[in-house]
């Protein structure tokens, strides 16, 4: 699903924003990931959806790679994947319903499947009740929801969430963070960037820690090297 091997990423004014970083996910996976601000996280983020390319190593998703993906092969690959951000990023001006379809309707989704889509969507974040609401006229946790509704309208293989519950309050996250489970048990990986210890601590999902631009812990890692001492 995902598999970065060697992964360096510099910017000119910034320096190093990852060094040398190994990792993969599975399809159908669960994984945090986790770190201080400017740990990198948002990096690794920008590299799966191929916003940013590495200045060494490869990035590898869905079978894509980073070394050999075209420009205009990109919109290709983020239409697998669904993305939701820390500010929700909706069209103010756009009822929840419209904010969801605008996600088929940039990609030329044909307009006949688009209502039932957008329904489907809404539906399983709960929230078919507030199709016709703006942004405004819901709260924190809402607008997360319809953001992730819009991220699983095409029926993404992977979910990428940047710190989704960092603008709620203690119960949205609770809510959002319930939302992410259900459709990691659907068959849906997620990755997600957080620095919500909290939540961490409460489940038994896989975890990756950086610390300046390197991995200083990946829980499976971790189990395996039990398992293979407690072998010995």
């Amino acid at each position: 699903m995902i598999r970065f091997t060697r992964v360096s990423k510099d910017y000119p004014r910034l320096g190093a924003a990852l060094s040398n970083v190994s990792f993969s996910v599975a399809k159908g996976e669960f994984v945090f990931l986790t770190g201080a601000s400017g740990a990198g996280k948002s990096t690794i983020l920008k590299l799966i959806y191929m916003e940013e390319r590495p200045t060494n190593g490869e990035v590898r998703v869905g079978g894509m790679s980073s070394v050999t993906i075209r420009r205009r092969d990109v919109p290709k690959l983020r239409r697998r994947l669904g993305i939701v951000f820390q500010d929700f990023r909706l069209l103010e001006d756009r009822t929840a319903e419209a904010n969801v379809a605008f996600a088929l309707e940039v990609i030329g989704a044909p307009r006949a499947t688009i209502a039932n889509k957008v329904s489907r969507a809404l539906t399983q974040v709960g929230l078919a009740s507030k199709a016709a609401s703006f942004p405004r006229e819901l709260s924190g946790g809402e607008q997360q929801r319809v953001a992730i509704a819009r991220a699983l309208v095409n029926d993404p293989v992977l979910l990428v969430a940047d710190e989704p519950t960092g603008n709620l309050d203690e119960r949205a996250t609770r809510g959002v963070f319930q939302l992410l489970r259900e459709i990691n048990a659907s068959g849906t990986a997620v990755l997600m960037a957080t620095h919500n210890l909290d939540i961490i601590r409460r489940s038994d999902y896989r975890t990756i820690e950086l610390n300046r631009g390197q991995i200083v812990f990946d829980s499976a890692e971790a189990a395996k090297a039990a398992i293979e001492r407690f072998a010995e």
